[in-house]
């Protein structure tokens, strides 16, 4: 029997091979990839670096709701039919962002059958995570809600090695997505870092051990 020699699916190389319809571009900290209110005409992939994604309401006030770091889509509203950006999204440090015209995208869901059921994938596990923080901010603590961000944010649960969160991530940002205070947040650190569960200067690192503020009852 002959043996199975297919490689497994690299999507960065595949998006690498894509033409027509794709365009690669560097984002220096705080520039603006997109923003609410713009044309839905594309979708974005994160070679590297992170962005953040930021609604703001009609009263003015402006809520971070998530971030996105290297191997993430964003802006797949375009494909639902959205005519028009619901949120704003802006590099956090220097990134590279690959930018697929929505109809090179949807082209390719057509026409490559692997890159089609990453995509799906992706999106049902970003799917899976919006219900979690819904449940997450009915049911916890803004204690337990801030450890399980830096969890996420640090990658535990997914494959491969836990790593740094992100270069000098405000306290600010990290109460907006938290749904709490600034100061509440200061307090919170503080706790971790004395208890050994987070390493900040800086950069910040997240230990395993940081688990046991979400499991706790």
């Amino acid at each position: 029997m002959k043996a199975n020699t297919k490689r497994p699916f690299d999507l960065k190389i595949f998006l690498a091979t894509v033409s027509g319809g794709k365009t690669v571009a560097k984002y220096p900290r705080n520039k603006i990839i997109f923003s609410q209110g713009d044309p839905a005409e594309a979708v974005f992939y994160v070679d590297e670096g992170k962005v953040k994604v930021t609604v703001v309401s009609d009263q003015g006030k402006e809520a971070v709701v998530a971030i996105h770091g290297k191997g993430d889509f964003f802006g797949e509203g375009c494909l639902t039919g959205q005519p028009r950006r619901l949120t704003a999204v802006a590099a956090m440090v220097d990134s590279v962002i690959t930018r697929l015209d929505k109809a090179a995208i949807l082209r390719l869901l057509h026409e490559e059958p692997r890159f089609a059921d990453t995509f799906m994938a992706y999106l049902l596990t970003r799917n899976a995570r919006i219900e979690a923080d819904l449940v997450d901010h009915l049911f916890n603590s803004s204690e337990k809600r801030l450890a399980r961000l830096l969890l996420l944010m640090a990658n535990f649960g997914k494959e491969g090695k836990p790593e740094t969160v992100i270069t000098k991530i405000s306290q600010e940002t990290l109460a907006e997505m938290v749904g709490t205070t600034r100061s509440r947040v200061n307090v919170f650190m503080n706790k971790f870092r004395k208890m050994g569960f987070v390493e900040y200067n800086g950069d910040m690192k997240v230990h395993s051990s940081l688990l046991n503020i979400v499991l706790r009852d």
